[in-house]
Parts: structure tokens; C-alpha cells; sequence
């Protein structure tokens, strides 16, 4: 049921929580503000007041996701160790989901911050060329480039564990794979 007016506070939180938990995709802040009658800059205020009573909401280069809703108990999971240039990383992601694999974020080792972690959700062409795109559009550097060594970690995941090793296998053929 779409509201016709604005909804308020803590009804708008659980609305949002609701609709999260229902979806099978990432929702942007826009289509909750939509859902919701609200701004955008509402949501994420929403979304951070979920998050601080640990409703599992991560915040992906494609909108939201509640992240029990979405993770397939089924996959199998693993962290990988690569190193590359940043004009490398659009082949590093396609060689990954050609495999049908999630490349689920990326994480790097700062200096000063320690572990640095970023979301990417991308499991498909189609979800690595928005990604880059978006990358290019805010021109942001990637997580990659906080570490003068190109070293940076993912976490991946995929239906099979054949999927992951046949991955693991081409990356390493290409160059980008640590063991």
C-alpha cells in the first residue's frame, strides 16, 4: 500500500524496514523517499537510525539491502587476496561475476584507520559497468589505491564452490590473484 501523504517518523522507519526485507534487490533512497513522501536526505537518516539498533542495512553503490534477506544461506563464501592497477579493475570484477561469482566489497589495510571495507554487490556485467561508472562519475578514488601497494582483499561468494575455484583460477592466470 503506497501512503498518499507523508509518513512519519516511526512508522516511515518500520515501512522502510518492511520494504527492504521484502525486496529481492538493492532499493535506492530515492524509491523510499518516493514510498515514503519524504527527501532522500530523510531516508538516510532513517536508514542510519535502523543501523544504529542493528538492523542488518548495508548501503550499496545500488541502493540498499538488508543483508539477511538477501544472503543466500546456500552460497559459498571465501576472501581472496589480488593486486592490480586501478585501470584494472573493470577485468579483475568481469573475470569474477563471468564466473557467477559476487564480488560482495573490497577491503583494504590503512595506515591510520586499519581495516577499511566498501560494499560493491556486483554479480553481473551489467552491475560492474554501473559500478565503474559511478566510480568515474564522482571521480572517487578506488579502496585499492589507499595502499601504495595495490594490495586489497574481497569477499566473494557463489552458488558452488567449483564457481569460486574456477574464479580464484583466472585471476591468477591474469595476474591479479596473491596466494
Amino acid at each position: 500500500m503506497r501512503p498518499k501523504a507523508k509518513v512519519a517518523g516511526e512508522q516511515r522507519r518500520n515501512l522502510i524496514l518492511q520494504t527492504l526485507k521484502e525486496a529481492n534487490h538493492p532499493v535506492t533512497g530515492a524509491e523510499l523517499g518516493d514510498l515514503t513522501k519524504v527527501s532522500r536526505q530523510v531516508i538516510v537518516s532513517d536508514i542510519n537510525l535502523l543501523k544504529a539498533k542493528d538492523e542488518p542495512i548495508m548501503a550499496t553503490n545500488q541502493g540498499y539491502l538488508y543483508t539477511q534477506s538477501t544472503k543466500r544461506i546456500k552460497d559459498m563464501e571465501k576472501i581472496i587476496v589480488c593486486k592490480h592497477s586501478p585501470e584494472q579493475t573493470e577485468e579483475e570484477l568481469h573475470i569474477l561475476v563471468d564466473h557467477g561469482v559476487t564480488v560482495r566489497d573490497v577491503r583494504v589495510e590503512h595506515p591510520v584507520y586499519g581495516d577499511v571495507r566498501a560494499s560493491i554487490m556486483v554479480s553481473n556485467r551489467q552491475e560492474v559497468k554501473t559500478f565503474i561508472e559511478q566510480i568515474q562519475q564522482a571521480q572517487a578514488p578506488y579502496l585499492l589505491n589507499l595502499d601504495d601497494s595495490g594490495i586489497h582483499l574481497h569477499a566473494i561468494s557463489a552458488p558452488r564452490i567449483e564457481q569460486l575455484r574456477d574464479a580464484e583460477e583466472a585471476l591468477k592466470k591474469a595476474g591479479f590473484l596473491i596466494e
